[in-house]
């Protein structure tokens, strides 16, 4: 029987990849097959990040790239596409949340975060999906949010909840455009997921923590690897009739 999950001569371009989610994202993929293609705001982490899936056996590539600038953007996919030939696989998981009053922020708070979390993404789809059109095959997933369909609390967040509800419908709607010309699109959307990142915030917001695990049915966070192997299916040929899906990866958290 034919394993739809390899990736054996697939090449994965990810975003963020340097650390957290973006990271364990690469792993994964790089332990299903593919070659990687590491996209990331600090040359120094994405190398870093790339010599680990060397040491994986497999081949990476490490590009820097500022996701909020559509013209990095489509420089770092051309110098992907040269040194590696071509793209298989997107995963757009670059981003960053903002934690403030509605009322406080700031337009270049606003801004940064839709620029980071919702722009580049699209960024990254429009340049990756000209070559992937022409090829006639592809796979995108976009890292979401399930702030992207409920309003998380008591953390005040509307900059991120706006820009991951983007992500979902942004998500649909290059699926409807590119599903009949081989380009499959969807998005995976992690509840609390405990990367570095979080676990600082556990231990600087105590009241707020005990409130997101008290919430997820599960009663816990979830790892990276959870997000990882929901991209790893949606990526695969597992998930060939998949398209527009967003795979809600929470513990159950919007089921309440």
């Amino acid at each position: 029987m034919t394993n739809l999950f390899d990736l054996t001569g697939r090449i994965a371009l990810v975003t963020g990849a340097g650390r957290g989610i973006g990271r364990e994202i690469a792993r994964t993929l790089a332990a299903a097959g593919a070659d990687i293609a590491i996209a990331e705001l600090d040359p120094a982490t994405a190398e870093d990040a790339a010599s680990e899936i060397r040491g994986l056996g497999r081949k990476a590539f490490a590009v820097a790239c500022n996701v909020k600038d559509s013209a990095s953007v489509n420089n770092a996919v051309e110098a992907v596409l040269r040194e590696m030939g071509k793209i298989d696989i997107l995963v757009n998981n670059a981003g960053v949340a903002l934690w403030k009053s509605a009322e406080e922020n700031t337009d270049e708070e606003w801004l940064n975060v839709i620029d980071i979390n919702l722009n580049g993404t699209y960024w990254f789809c429009r340049a990756v999906a000209k070559h992937m059109l022409e090829r006639g095959s592809g796979s995108i997933v976009n890292i979401a949010s399930m702030s992207g369909s409920i309003v998380n609390k008591p953390q005040p967040q509307a900059a991120y909840n706006v820009s991951k509800a983007g992500v979902i419908m942004l998500t649909k709607s290059l699926a409807a455009e590119w599903a009949n010309r081989g380009v499959r699109v969807n998005s995976v959307s992690p509840g609390y997921i405990a990367t570095e990142m979080t676990r600082k915030a556990v231990t600087t917001y105590t009241e707020w923590a005990a409130v997101w695990t008290s919430m997820t049915p599960s009663g816990k966070m979830g790892d990276p690897g959870d997000v990882a192997h929901a991209v790893w299916y949606l990526a695969s040929d597992a998930a060939k009739y998949a398209m527009g899906t967003d795979l809600i990866v929470d513990g159950g958290y919007t089921s309440w």
